[in-house]
């Protein structure tokens, strides 16, 4: 049955995902930072993790270049966050506060979770580069909830009691 680019991001808006930051330091020290959704544990022995990132982002340079990068894991008062880092703009971080984690990751406040990785393999995957790291230090806030992506909008998690 034939189907079209739109149908297939449609059908895959079904699967609700949690929003990230990806985040990296370029070769001259500047924080580059991209909105991901297609984020994953792969392996907890070693403990690796994996984000996909499109081939022509205008942040590929700097995470194929560079050794390590941070996945900022995005609460749910977080969505201006999320809007910034996936559009195309310049000037993404100008305003944004971030403090500099393990090898100098820009790790973004507020944040359900964050993990700092070292490069471990990049992988083609059609039109994305299937980044994996290997994870060096993390951390969570378990008070916070999650932000939700869910058919093209943003949603809540709502904890059954």
């Amino acid at each position: 049955m034939p189907f079209d680019h739109r149908q297939f991001r449609d059908v895959m808006g079904c699967f609700a995902t949690g929003v990230a930051v990806a985040t990296a330091v370029d070769g001259q020290g500047r924080p580059a930072g991209v909105t991901v959704s297609s984020f994953t544990s792969l392996s907890l022995d070693p403990p690796l993790i994996l984000f996909c990132l499109e081939w022509t982002a205008e942040t590929w340079p700097t995470f194929r270049d560079g050794e390590h990068f941070a996945v900022n894991i995005l609460g749910e008062g977080q969505r201006g966050l999320s809007s910034r880092f996936a559009a195309m703009r310049t000037d993404r971080w100008s305003g944004v506060e971030h403090r500099r984690g393990l090898h100098g990751c820009p790790l973004l406040p507020d944040t359900v979770g964050w993990i700092v990785c070292r490069k471990e393999t990049v992988h083609e995957g059609g039109d994305h580069a299937i980044i994996v790291g290997r994870v060096e230090a993390l951390d969570r806030d378990a008070a916070r909830s999650p932000l939700l992506h869910f058919r093209g909008a943003y949603g809540r998690f709502l904890r059954e009691e």
